[in-house]
């Protein structure tokens, strides 16, 4: 009996394929298809999956999470009780992580987030699959201590957003910060806001 292996789903190709057309070509690259052409399916296969552009992009966007997820390993997150220190270098490894080795799964995350400016059900759908990672990292600094955790969380996403967009589409974009800079930083952004 032969045992067959399990590639990615047709629905992950897709969705792949479609993010690294977002951030080899832009928001006007991406069309079922160019993401047939790409993933070298059949003509009308991505059609056949999301039949509107709004059905596409929120493929992308679910897979970009699930992703995203991966990258950041908010399961590896420490216990929030052995302070500052240990969070900043989790932080700062899932950040690096984002732009030295994930830097087209980055390029792709901001051009679904400028484009759902300009759709609001999609910003809907963007902002509900980010969700968890903001309640995560909320419940780690509220269990640090945070008098103000909602702030403490838009301060340490703005931070990390803000660096990634500077080094994958910004002007440091030829520059990746290593990751004790990155550890640095987070570091003395944690102890200002914790009082470490």
């Amino acid at each position: 009996m032969s045992v067959r292996t399990a590639g990615p789903s047709r629905s992950d190709l897709v969705a792949d394929t479609a993010l690294a057309l977002l951030a080899e070509r832009g928001m006007r690259g991406l069309t079922h298809r160019a993401v047939d052409e790409a993933a070298g399916l059949p003509q009308g296969s991505t059609s056949n999956l999301a039949r509107t552009r709004q059905a596409l992009l929120e493929l992308a966007v679910r897979r970009l999470a699930d992703r995203e997820a991966r990258v950041l390993a908010l399961h590896e997150m420490p216990d929030p009780r052995a302070g500052s220190g240990p969070l900043a270098d989790a932080l700062a490894l899932a950040t690096h992580r984002a732009l030295a080795r994930n830097r087209e799964l980055t390029l792709a995350r901001y051009e679904l987030a400028l484009e759902a400016t300009r759709r609001p059900e999609l910003r809907a759908y963007f902002d509900a699959t980010g969700a968890r990672f903001r309640e995560q990292l909320a419940a780690l600094v509220t269990g640090m201590g945070s008098t103000d955790p909602a702030r403490h969380t838009l301060s340490l996403i703005s931070w990390a957003d803000g660096l990634m967009f500077s080094c994958v589409a910004g002007s440091f974009g030829a520059e990746v910060p290593s990751l004790e800079e990155v550890r640095t930083g987070l570091r003395e952004l944690l102890d200002g806001m914790l009082g470490a």
